[in-house]
């Protein structure tokens, strides 16, 4: 138990045990993920009062599949912003704070993927329906474009600027504390 009460990493300036970090990276995540979850939410609403609309019927087949996938991407980011939620209920009290966060992240990142495509997904059925095919082709390739660099690109180029984390046991690994 004393290597409980030891600072997890001395070099880092937290002064925090191996449980605190993980306490604190399961914080960090809910937070995070309450974000994400507004957003996802609200496109998935958005997205399933769409089929109910009178001029629904009006849409071309192709754009009927679009409207699927879009729908489908925007559930599955739903399902993953809250997965962390149910596999805290079932973890509660198991002290696995460690597979909780490294499930939890890896829940976040795939919701995140899922949020990007569902976007792009929305914004082609739009741009399909004001200009057609060819604008929503583009919007949707533009979209995914913009979405890779800002939420892909640019924080793997700031993680690697940034050095290696001062985690040494890292998600996933390590003794299953928490």
């Amino acid at each position: 138990m004393a290597e409980d009460h030891e600072d997890a990493d001395p070099t880092d300036g937290r002064d925090e045990t191996a449980t605190e970090r993980l306490d604190r990276n399961w914080n960090a995540l809910l937070q995070e993920l309450r974000v994400v979850q507004t957003g996802t939410q609200l496109l998935t609403g958005f997205l399933l009062t769409v089929a109910f609309q009178q001029t629904f019927r009006d849409l071309e087949d192709w754009q009927r599949v679009l409207y699927l996938v879009a729908v489908s991407l925007a559930v599955l980011s739903t399902v993953c912003a809250l997965m962390p939620v149910a596999l805290h209920r079932a973890l509660f009290r198991r002290r696995a704070m460690r597979t909780l966060v490294a499930w939890g992240d890896r829940m976040a990142r795939l919701g995140m993927a899922f949020t990007g495509l569902a976007i792009a997904a929305a914004l082609a059925l739009v741009f399909s329906v004001a200009t057609g095919a060819a604008g929503a082709i583009a919007v949707a390739v533009i979209g995914v474009v913009v979405i890779a660099l800002a939420w892909a690109v640019l924080p793997i180029g700031l993680r690697r600027r940034a050095g290696e984390p001062h985690d040494p046991d890292g998600p996933g690994r390590g003794s299953q504390r928490g």
